[in-house]
């Protein structure tokens, strides 16, 4: 038997609002006909499919349904704009709802052409979730997102997965902290005392670049400095709090940061995936995401 539209719909709004009340509101309804919708959805899916916490989340039952709601969604939706089906008269203009998850670094760098882009377009309403490019594909997994920025090469299940670039990421400090810090006489024990920035605590780009040069054998600890905002991260870099991994396409133009060695370096290879499904709206992003890569000057001849 297939699931109810309705009850897919309901489950939806629920995990988007975080509450059944906030639903109720939004879905016009008592909280009551919410949760009998939920439940006859379980009873069908036999299983449960979400936590009753704050805010609200999925299981892994729950996920595939809310994939499956919004997959229906989109599509009801892009059917209704081809046969030029028009809304209510106290409707908004109908537009297939799409998020996406993007890195902190590509949405303060070569991402801005695609939200020119967005702007441009009468299609679809975005929502850009930042999401650390590493575990972007969960969100996908999830149903949360249906396209991710992601180092990822590997494709999620049901999705497909395109090679954007590679973002080169440089050692870099201020002349002002070099001369305090690094000097340049003993490169490996000066690096090790050297006081650096993250992005968050989850960041290991300086981490790893700072043991491939020194080693795990010395045991020191430097001071480290958490700025989870990719244009006060370089600020901070250019300010002397520390020195830190600046990607080539955020690197100040105006010789304020200079690269420590050019061989203290990192590459991040980027990947765009997205949802395996026939839908102008994500084609259209695809093709968004794929040209302001290319502009940027990330994208090489390997295809992924």
């Amino acid at each position: 038997m297939d699931f109810v539209a309705e009850h897919l719909q309901t489950f939806k709004t629920v995990i988007e609002a975080g509450s059944m009340e906030r639903a109720a509101q939004q879905l016009n309804v008592t909280p009551s006909a919410v949760s009998q919708r939920l439940k006859s959805l379980e009873k069908q899916a036999g299983s449960v499919l979400f936590i009753r916490s704050r805010p609200i989340r999925t299981t892994a039952g729950g996920d595939v349904l809310l994939r499956l709601a919004r997959e229906i969604q989109m599509i009801s939706t892009e059917a209704h704009r081809s046969l030029g089906l028009e809304p209510a008269i106290d409707e908004a203009p109908r537009r297939i709802d799409l998020s996406i998850a993007v890195n902190a670094d590509s949405l303060a760098s070569w991402f801005a052409p695609v939200i020119e882009g967005l702007a441009a377009q009468e299609m679809m309403s975005c929502e850009i979730l930042r999401h650390d490019e590493a575990h972007s594909t969960e969100l996908l997994r999830s149903g949360q997102v249906m396209g991710a920025v992601s180092t990822k090469s590997t494709p999620v299940q049901g999705c497909s997965a395109v090679y954007l670039g590679t973002m080169r990421y440089r050692a870099m400090a201020s002349r002002v902290f070099c001369d305090r810090w690094l000097p340049g006489i003993d490169s490996r024990e000066e690096l090790a005392t050297a006081p650096m920035v993250n992005f968050d605590r989850t960041d290991d780009l300086q981490g790893a670049l700072r043991r491939r040069v020194i080693g795990t054998a010395v045991s020191v600890t430097p001071v480290q400095h958490f700025v989870p905002d990719s244009r006060a991260f370089v600020a901070a870099v250019s300010a002397s709090l520390g020195w830190g991994m600046v990607p080539d396409v955020q690197a100040p133009v105006d010789g304020s940061l200079i690269v420590l060695d050019p061989s203290w370096s990192s590459e991040v290879k980027l990947f765009w995936q997205r949802w395996k499904v026939p839908s102008q709206a994500l084609d259209l992003l695809t093709v968004l995401v794929m040209d302001a890569a290319g502009k940027a000057g990330l994208r090489g001849s390997e295809t992924g």
